[in-house]
């Protein structure tokens, strides 16, 4: 999954950009004003009854009754026992043809639009939803008529909250549609990226698949509410309203949850119980307002009162006590270094900035500015959520990598360790039971050697050599069987290697190269002084084996941090990065008639005398061997 991710990072860029771009073209046609758009100034309003006919509203003579609405003044309250008012539109004397009469807000279940004495358009909403719009055709007969409202509720809200607009019938039209562009888009885009990301969660693991999930609900719900709180839907699908309502309804119970959710798994993980009982009670509540809802609905709508206290009211009351939490705690994780506490700390930014801008351009504007920038606040948060999770994942997969890293690392330190107890035993059974004859065996070829011919005698002593040989590797399968120094001493690390340098020296020029030595006279550790040599004859006699034309072998050695680090440096064929990693394995040897041996020896001694070991190689360009042992203060 994070490998998809990567791959098609630049598409999900360019996505988001286009879906940007979208959203910006759809507020910029929803609030461009046509040419020639008039606003009519004033209109008139009275209370009326449900039974009121138009017919009586028209003849009625007394004017005390209707109120004057100046064009963006507030509305007057409705009240208490009131369900029916009446609106009443002057209309211009001089009308174009083709005209129309666009209201963008009216508050009302029920809407009968009358000119003269005619029903024109009437919508009626079976469901709790009030918010409507309505775009009429006008003919040049109707110029100085009259246009008749009559708008019934059974809700809080009654009237029209908008600007009545006067304009040709195709220009009202292009705006009444893409009035609610910004949510269709906003909403559709959120539903498929909800749908791609609940697929993927079947190939993610079970400990990724709950963050995930989650945050696939979110996204699927915030899309859905976007789609089903636009009045679009309810004006052109009707019949379907009380669904689309109860869609609605179920995506926010299920938002709420899903956030808490979220918010859990990426930051607390457990660590805070009273998180985890709100979290709960959030699922209860849902449940219960889902259950309400069901109820409600089974009875007509008789508890609408009820339901509206528990899923507006009290509902709103617990999301700002939820935010207020997750504001507070995601502080508190920035305060104690957490990056993703930071990234979601900044998207919640973004919306709440979002959301203040919108509503200062809403009393800037005479209250007549729609809301808008919030839908994008929503999407930089949604942004937000999306980085930390992929940031989550990253980290989770690093953490695997390492995880395997490891025990792959002591897997091999085991594997290594079997062998090593393998080879112990068996060197300590056999080794003294074969010496013994081998020497045996030398005593007689030597007798033997020493009255026989010119001829035999050369076979013998190729014969008396290769037991010498076969005697060195059992003294080394001794040694590793049981490396024991004999005496523990102080010794000087410049001396030490001066003592070999009548040995290694000659080798090297033999083999057509040089040694140089560059060793302070001040490095002390402890241990044995013939261990170390072997040590180091051991390393050197190597380094000068992989000899090339003009072979050189760099010694030098520096004290830090408390230990004494000596460096062997040659400039030889190298070794291969998979060999390089089986250097000290039983059995293994770069060298054609090689055991292995000296190496593991070599190991077991620097590992007693609490040293470590380090191999540097480059093919061709030659091998460093780095050893380190606690170093000695000397007063």
């Amino acid at each position: 999954m994070q490998h998809w991710l990567q791959k098609h990072h630049l598409r999900w860029k360019i996505g988001l950009v286009f879906l940007f771009g979208l959203l910006f073209m759809a507020n910029h046609v929803m609030a461009e004003q046509p040419d020639g758009v008039k606003t009519i100034p004033n209109w008139e309003m009275k209370w009326g009854g449900a039974d009121d006919k138009v017919q009586d509203i028209i003849a009625s003579s007394n004017k005390d009754q209707w109120m004057t609405i100046e064009s963006g003044a507030e509305m007057p309250d409705k009240p208490k026992d009131v369900s029916t008012a009446w609106v009443r539109i002057q209309l211009p004397e001089n009308l174009p043809k083709d005209f129309g009469l666009y209201i963008d807000g009216i508050y009302a279940q029920q809407v009968s639009v009358y000119i003269g004495g005619r029903l024109l358009n009437e919508v009626k909403f079976d469901f709790p939803y009030d918010e409507q719009r309505s775009l009429l055709p006008i003919s040049a007969e109707d110029g100085g008529g009259s246009v008749y409202l009559k708008l019934q509720t059974s809700m809080e809200r009654l009237g029209i909250h908008s600007d009545i607009q006067l304009d040709h019938y195709t220009s009202l039209t292009h705006t009444f549609i893409f009035r609610d562009l910004q949510n269709i888009i906003l909403g559709f885009a959120f539903l498929f990226i909800a749908v791609i990301m609940l697929i993927c969660s079947l190939f993610l693991k079970q400990k990724q698949r709950a963050s995930w999930i989650s945050l696939s609900l979110i996204i699927l719900t915030l899309g859905t509410i976007f789609l089903t709180y636009s009045p679009f839907l309810y004006a052109n699908f009707t019949p379907f309203g009380a669904l689309i309502l109860n869609i609605f309804d179920v995506s926010l119970a299920i938002f709420l949850p899903s956030l808490i959710y979220f918010y859990e798994k990426i930051f607390d993980n457990g660590k805070f119980k009273w998180i985890r009982i709100f979290r709960k009670f959030q699922i209860a509540y849902s449940a219960f307002c889902i259950i309400l809802m069901l109820f409600n609905q089974v009875n007509q709508f008789q508890f609408i009162e009820t339901y509206l206290f528990f899923t507006l009211t009290m509902l709103s009351v617990i999301m700002i006590f939820e935010f207020i939490l997750i504001i507070s705690l995601s502080i508190v994780f920035v305060i104690r270094g957490n990056r993703e506490a930071v990234i979601f700390s900044s998207g919640f930014a973004i919306f709440a900035l979002m959301g203040i801008f919108d509503l200062i351009l809403y009393y800037s504007n005479n209250q007549k500015y729609q809301f808008f920038l919030w839908k994008f606040g929503v999407v930089g948060f949604i942004i937000a959520l999306i980085v930390i999770l992929g940031r989550r994942f990253a980290i989770n997969q690093e953490q695997m990598s390492n995880y395997s890293k490891e025990l792959e690392f002591y897997n091999h330190q085991l594997q290594l360790s079997e062998k090593m107890e393998m080879i112990s035993s068996l060197a300590a059974s056999v080794a003294h039971e074969v010496r013994n004859p081998l020497q045996v065996t030398r005593g007689f070829l030597q007798l033997v050697a020493a009255r026989t011919d010119d001829k035999n005698k050369e076979y013998m002593t190729i014969a008396i050599e290769e037991l010498d040989r076969a005697s060195v590797i059992i003294t080394d399968f001794l040694t590793f069987a049981k490396p024991q120094l004999d005496e523990i001493v102080e010794l000087n690390v410049s001396k030490e290697i001066g003592q070999i340098e009548g040995i290694i020296v000659p080798l090297a020029t033999l083999n057509g190269g040089q040694i140089i030595v560059n060793v302070p006279s001040d490095l002390h550790i402890f241990g044995n002084s013939s261990k170390l040599k072997q040590i180091l004859i051991n390393i050197i006699k190597n380094s000068i084996e992989a000899f090339q034309a003009d072979g050189q072998i760099h010694i030098w050695a520096y004290e830090k941090n408390e230990e004494v680090f000596i460096h062997i440096k040659d400039n030889g064929e190298g070794i291969e990065p998979m060999q390089l990693r089986k250097l000290g394995e039983p059995y293994y040897s770069t060298k054609t008639k090689g055991t292995g041996l000296g190496l593991m020896v070599t190991f077991r001694l620097i590992e007693i005398m609490k040293g470590h070991i380090e191999f540097k190689s480059q093919r061709f360009l030659g091998t460093e061997v780095i050893i380190r042992f606690p170093n000695v203060t000397i007063n």
